[in-house]
């Protein structure tokens, strides 16, 4: 193995045997490591053989080393690293008080509930393996790659022509290849444009409820971020605040509500990001799952002054795993956000750019959606059911034409019953969550997202009728 050692003139056998010693310690040689043979680390440091032989010979005195003849030097499985916690000075440095309050992320994969209710989550088992998987593989040949330099940071040519494509047919986005920026997606998306656009202490306004992961985001890059409440129409723009630099929005589809924003209320908005020199985030996240009524015009495509940066991502028609998005964005913004994106990452993966390009042309992101989209119809049409009959005592859902998930308000209840509901669902294996994490400020309107995206279609009656105990069960059998 490699194995790092700094000397200067002195004691040159007590430094290796120091720096050996300090590494089995900490744990960057653990046990059952093997090292360097002397005669390979004698050369390597340019120090005599015996000078290492009997830095060695100490180690193994000591117990932190084994010899097996013929095999070689390994270090001890008696030992027990002492500075797991990183040391002695493990505390000498301190974060930015924003980042001492953050909440640790949260880790989706450790529930393991037998029926999957939370909202944000795709079927994998619906996505087509095979074809992503020969495509991948002939971007990954040495003729495919090319030589091995750095691309440009706004994306492969042919991946952005691809989503220019995508996006123009599918949502009347109007656009071309030049003004796409491939991102790893939608949270380096918003990362890049706060960057570019937003000073700090300048106001960002955002919907209440709507994107926690958004929310907290423009907080850490120092924005004043300002929760603005959304109503069944969408946005409330005439309680957007004076002097905002920035307007976050998901108008297709209410996160978390669900609802889409009216075409008069985006007409006002956009007027109102006139008026206040403001920009205009539109996240058209799962614009791709609609089940009825006309496509509304996306934000994008009224924009005529230029101020609506819009953006996307394939989580959701692909797999969240891939960690591909895009960004459009007017001219006046291309050279710098280019700029931040080489800053940020030089540019997303190569082969997996090529790879999407190709998925995108032959089609096979069209038949995905359409195939997914089918059965995701008739999973949201039993959820629907579900609130129509077992839960409607409980619960009133939000009208909603898209999505992955349909979010419902308490009839009765608080926001503590309502968690009260979750975490007795997940101890009848049911993950559900409610809407109370997805605001800012203290008014909670308490309720449930209920996601069928992840569920299997043959357990997602069991997983209602579980919920429909708890629910009943918590807050009573007859709250009418």
């Amino acid at each position: 193995m490699e194995l790092h050692v700094s000397l200067d003139r002195s004691d040159l056998s007590g430094q290796i045997y120091r720096q050996i010693r300090q590494a089995v310690l900490d744990g960057r040689l653990r046990p059952g490591d093997p090292l360097p043979s002397s005669r390979e680390l004698h050369r390597r440091l340019q120090v005599s053989r015996n000078t290492v032989c009997t830095a060695y010979e100490r180690l193994t005195g000591e117990g932190f080393l084994v010899t097996r003849t013929g095999a070689g030097t390994y270090v001890s499985a008696a030992v027990r690293q002492s500075a797991a916690d990183g040391g002695p000075a493990g505390q000498a440095l301190r974060a930015r008080p924003l980042w001492e309050r953050a909440a640790d992320p949260p880790d989706l994969s450790a529930v393991r509930a037998r029926f999957d209710l939370r909202p944000g989550s795709v079927d994998a088992r619906l996505f087509p393996y095979q074809t992503w998987r020969r495509v991948l593989t002939a971007e990954l040949r040495a003729s495919a790659v090319g030589p091995a330099t750095h691309g440009d940071p706004l994306g492969l040519p042919a991946l952005r022509e691809a989503i220019a494509r995508h996006i123009g047919l599918s949502r009347g986005v109007r656009t071309d290849a030049g003004h796409v920026v491939v991102t790893t997606g939608t949270q380096q998306s918003l990362d890049l444009v706060t960057r570019v656009l937003v000073e700090p202490g300048e106001r960002v306004a955002v919907e209440e409820p709507g994107y926690g992961m958004a929310r907290r985001l423009f907080a850490s890059l120092g924005a004043r971020v300002v929760p603005v409440p959304v109503d069944r129409d969408g946005l409330v723009v005439e309680a957007v605040p004076r002097g905002v630099r920035m307007i976050y929005v998901t108008p297709s589809h209410q996160c978390p509500l669900g609802m889409p924003m009216t075409l008069a209320r985006r007409m006002e908005l956009l007027a109102r990001a006139e008026a206040e020199g403001a920009a205009v985030i539109e996240d058209d996240y799962d614009s791709e799952f609609r089940y009825t009524g006309r496509p509304v015009e996306s934000l994008h495509g009224l924009d005529r002054a230029g101020r609506v940066l819009y953006l996307g991502s394939f989580s959701k028609t692909m797999l969240p795993t891939l960690r591909m998005g895009f960004l459009v964005v007017p001219p006046s913004l291309r050279r710098a956000v280019r700029a931040a994106k080489h800053l940020s990452d030089w540019h997303t993966a190569l082969p997996s750019q090529a790879a999407l390009a190709r998925f995108i042309d032959e089609g096979a992101l069209a038949r995905h959606v359409r195939r997914a989209r089918r059965e995701y119809h008739v999973r949201r049409d039993r959820v629907l059911a579900a609130l129509a009959t077992d839960l409607a005592p409980w619960l009133e859902p939000v009208p909603a034409a898209a999505g992955l998930h349909v979010s419902a308000f308490a009839r009765t209840g608080g926001v503590h019953d309502l968690l009260d509901v979750a975490a007795l669902a997940l101890d009848k294996e049911v993950a559900v969550w409610t809407l109370a994490g997805h605001y800012q400020t203290e008014a909670v309107r308490p309720g449930l997202i209920l996601g069928f995206g992840a569920i299997p279609t043959d357990r997602l009656d069991e997983a209602l009728a579980r919920l429909r105990a708890c629910l009943a069960e918590v807050l009573g059998r007859s709250p009418r």
